[in-house]
């Protein structure tokens, strides 16, 4: 097999650290059915897909090539728009109308998957490659349950029996680590949480053995302790499977945790292949250097995260030479002439780059070092903008036909009656001050989201107390709190459903300056226009639709919707979750620099430490609708820490192959709201767990010194664990080891 070298066995959690390369530029290995075996499972050559638009022809992919051996993890990672998921699809042969694939060969095990018929094609999908796509809602369909999901492709695949193909499921649902798995075998996709139905999608993707698992951004979504545990899972099933992974990611993290070599996209082509270790110490091509440093890091702290300036180019309308050129800090006027260069070999390197000064640049250092000095300090001698008190919000639990009410087991003959609630938010306190970030951390369904929702009078609260620069917001009626709404915005996770689509970028931002009177006619517009260039559009912009925009951009108009009534409190919630890394540091500098000017404080609401420990001030983590610890970044980011803390931090993935996290896997799921456990609500999960007094008394949330507050029956000695969550151990590479 021409350009990658013999692998060796295993290293630590399955994954090699010897695979010295790939031939992405073709190979000379025997196809044919009798050395099929000797060859790489996957082998693909010159891959284009086209789609076809009044405009002309797009094309998605252009002449991708690489090769995948059995057993063995490629990352394919770059923005999106890249091309990533077009190649994955055009290797299943999914591409619909008015795409094609025009070109190339895809050679799976001997066969070249291209030349089969689509019958054929419908024997391999499924069986013998499988792929686990992004979002579990909708790939899983709501009106099946998850066992009779999983049967089915066992029983199209292997033609067994109804009740063997269940025997199958159940079987399948608990090698994934799905708790139960007999009884809810019959549930359906909305009776899980996102990742138990993530592990749905690995079930079936897994269910019938297949060589190859395509996983497309399965992690995307999901907060950092289920991330973790998804790629635990890949990484156990694929050695004790032997199955090769394609695993489709814009998080440099996951693909140092997870592969052997990586593959970088960018506008359809490859722009460099090389095995993982020798990607993260020295990347040949200016792009996948930018993608590195554009990863916010948790034991970091800058002063402005390093960005890739610009976005990726329109494919209708490619630059005429590289078509990284305009973006590259190295870029050279024959960068600029000759069309895009190839993908080629550097020298003696495993790595291959389509660069026509990958040999002479020096990229194993980070061009934009960080600062060590971090965010300014934020004076609170003086009354906080915001304060949250005891806040409490339940939801009533059933809407049957007696609602709420539950008849439970009593002390007589006849059971006792009793209202059920959702504890979504049972009390909790913060406060934010003027020029401050308080970020609120935690899993998927803790209560941040409700949280923010509540204390601007969103969501009514069940009790508590919120006040606004010293005015009670749970006190004054409706009317009183839309008056307050200009000073308190709110920017939302994804803002293609918050943008609407029927108004243009001029209209949405110019509405919330007429609907609280701060300016009209020509004066919007020019005021439109100036907030638009600001968030790093032009003013031109405010003619377009939403749906013209990239996600990225999008973002960018819903932050000029939020400042464009001058407020004092913004709430992002979520705002960089679904962008890519690149465009997530743009966004989250952007937040930085209109904080500063304008003396803005932020309510930010994520699930990505790496971004709270670059945009927060304070802290509070969540669990189950309490706060587990609150303080500054530096006090929850450093010993002593709460144990849900501790896991949280263990779980998050780092960008160097050369560390490995020595992470904390919580066993369990988060207990359900409707009946919380008594005493702390996390000892159900919890590894340090100390005995009755977990179980019986609820811990206070108390002072441990300097403002930082944990709550945790543990004694501040007995949290004082580690002082790092990351250890650098030597890989079959040959990297040193160290401390």
């Amino acid at each position: 097999m021409n350009g990658t070298d013999p692998v060796g066995p295993a290293g630590r959690d399955g994954r090699r650290t010897d695979v010295a390369g790939t031939d992405a530029a073709g190979t000379d290995a025997a196809v044919n059915g009798d050395d099929a075996a000797d060859g790489p499972l996957l082998d693909v050559r010159d891959l284009r897909t086209e789609f076809r638009t009044e405009s002309g022809s797009v094309v998605a992919t252009n002449d991708v090539s690489f090769i995948l051996d059995r057993g063995e993890t490629m990352g394919l990672v770059g923005e999106s728009g890249a091309g990533k998921s077009v190649t994955a699809r055009s290797i299943m042969r999914l591409i619909d109308a008015p795409g094609e694939i025009t070109g190339g060969e895809v050679v799976f095990d001997g066969e070249d998957l291209l030349a089969k018929s689509e019958r054929g094609m419908r024997d391999v999908r499924g069986n013998r490659i499988a792929m686990i796509p992004q979002d579990p809602m909708s790939s899983l369909n709501p009106v099946m349950t998850v066992g009779e999901q999983i049967a089915e492709t066992v029983r199209r695949h292997q033609g067994v029996s109804k009740r063997t193909a269940r025997e199958q499921a159940v079987e399948a649902m608990d090698r994934v680590g799905i708790p139960d798995a007999a009884e809810r075998v019959d549930d359906y996709p909305h009776e899980f949480s996102g990742g138990m139905r993530q592990r749905v999608l690995v079930a079936i993707g897994f269910s019938c053995e297949p060589d190859l698992i395509i996983a497309d951004e399965p992690t995307t979504a999901l907060d950092v302790t289920t991330q973790a545990t998804i790629l635990d899972l890949l990484n156990d099933l694929q050695e004790r499977e032997g199955t090769a992974v394609l695993m489709i990611t814009h998080n440099l993290g996951v693909v140092a945790e997870t592969c052997d070599h990586v593959g970088v996209m960018y506008a359809g082509n490859l722009v460099e292949t090389a095995p993982l270790v020798e990607l993260f110490d020295r990347p040949r091509h200016p792009y996948t250097r930018g993608l590195i440093d554009s990863i916010p890091e948790v034991e970091a702290a800058y002063d402005e995260l390093p960005t890739l300036d610009g976005s990726m180019p329109d494919l209708a309308d490619l630059p005429s030479g590289c078509n990284f050129a305009p973006r590259c800090p190295h870029a050279t006027e024959d960068c600029r002439e000759g069309g895009d260069p190839p993908l080629d070999r550097i020298g003696d390197s495993p790595s291959r780059a389509a660069c026509i000064h990958a040999e002479e640049l020096d990229l194993s250092e980070s061009a934009t070092p960080e600062s060590g000095g971090g965010r300014a300090a934020v004076d609170r001698s003086g009354e906080p903008l915001f304060e949250v008190r005891n806040l409490k919000k339940h939801f009533p639990a059933g809407d049957g036909a007696f609602g709420n009410l539950h008849f439970a087991r009593g002390d007589g003959v006849l059971p006792r009656v009793e209202r059920r609630y959702v504890k979504a938010v049972d009390g909790i306190s913060f406060d934010v001050y003027p020029g401050e970030t308080v970020g609120l951390v935690g899993e998927s369904g803790c209560g941040k989201s409700t949280v923010a929702r509540t204390a601007l009078r969103l969501l009514e609260p069940t009790d508590g107390e919120v006040y606004f620069e010293g005015q009670p917001l749970h006190e004054l009626d409706s009317s009183e709190v839309r008056s307050l709404r200009r000073e308190m915005q709110m920017i939302f996770q994804d803002p293609g459903s918050s943008l609407n689509p029927r108004k243009t970028v001029g209209r949405i931002v110019g509405r919330a300056m007429e609907k609280h009177g701060i300016a009209t006619g020509g004066e919007k517009r020019r005021r439109v226009g100036e907030l638009l260039e600001r968030v790093g559009l032009s003013a031109e912009a405010a003619s377009k639709y939403p749906h013209e925009f990239s996600g990225g951009q999008q973002q960018r108009v819903a932050i000029a919707h939020a400042l464009a009534v001058e407020p004092k409190l913004i709430v992002c919630d979520e705002p960089v979750s679904a962008l890519d890394v690149s465009v997530q540091a743009q966004i989250l500098n952007l937040l930085n620099d209109i904080q500063a000017e304008r003396g803005l404080a932020y309510l930010f609401i994520s699930h990505n430490i790496g971004v709270v420990r670059h945009a927060c001030d304070r802290v509070a983590v969540m669990y189950l609708g309490r706060i587990a610890e609150f303080g500054t970044v530096d006090q929850v980011f450093s010993a002593p820490f709460h144990p849900y803390t501790e896991s949280l931090l263990s779980a998050v993935p780092t960008a160097d192959p050369h560390r490995r996290a020595d992470r904390i896997l919580l066993e369990g799921t988060v207990p359900s709201p409707i009946d919380p456990p008594s005493g702390c609500p996390f000892r159900t999960r919890c590894p340090k767990k100390i005995g009755e007094v977990c179980e019986t008394d609820v811990p206070a949330l108390e002072d441990v010194g300097d403002g930082h507050h944990i709550s945790c029956h543990l004694s501040v000695e007995e949290m004082s664990g580690r002082e790092s969550f990351v250890r650098t151990e030597p890989t079959d590479a040959g990297v040193a080891d160290s401390d």
